[in-house]
């Protein structure tokens, strides 16, 4: 007889270290990424003062301004899970108490979504860009 219970996953403490490096190396080049997308807003804001373009520039900004929040609170939430598997043990323990897999989950589903919404602004505001003189 096959058991057919489905196992947890099993992850080394280590791989989740550098899935956790890996993300914030992420997080950290979509910030400077967000940097560069501001100044092209200031770029704008000097050529054009028309009300029509401004309202569309605050509406960049404010989106901007949120990633930024947003990179910042998954970074924290990166760093607790990376505080919370140091108390754990060892590099070569292996995550296998279900929490830690299931908040390691969580993170990376956030991640993928975040980068997704990030994409889809960025194509938005190239858009936008490319109806501007």
């Amino acid at each position: 007889m096959s058991n057919t219970t489905t196992a947890q996953p099993r992850k080394y403490v280590g791989d989740l270290r550098l899935d956790h490096q890996e993300w914030l190396n992420t997080l950290r080049f979509r910030k400077e990424d967000v940097s560069i997308l501001e100044r092209r807003l200031e770029a704008i804001v000097q050529r054009n003062s028309k009300q029509e373009v401004m309202a569309e520039l605050e509406h960049f900004q404010n989106r901007f301004i949120r990633e930024k929040e947003v990179i910042d609170e998954l970074r924290h939430d990166i760093k607790q899970h990376e505080n919370q598997l140091e108390k754990q043990g060892g590099e070569d323990a292996l995550g296998m108490e279900h929490g830690y897999i299931t908040e390691h989950t969580m993170l990376h589903d956030r991640i993928l979504t975040f980068e997704k919404l990030y994409r889809e602004l960025k194509a938005e505001f190239r858009q936008w860009l490319s109806m501007r003189p």
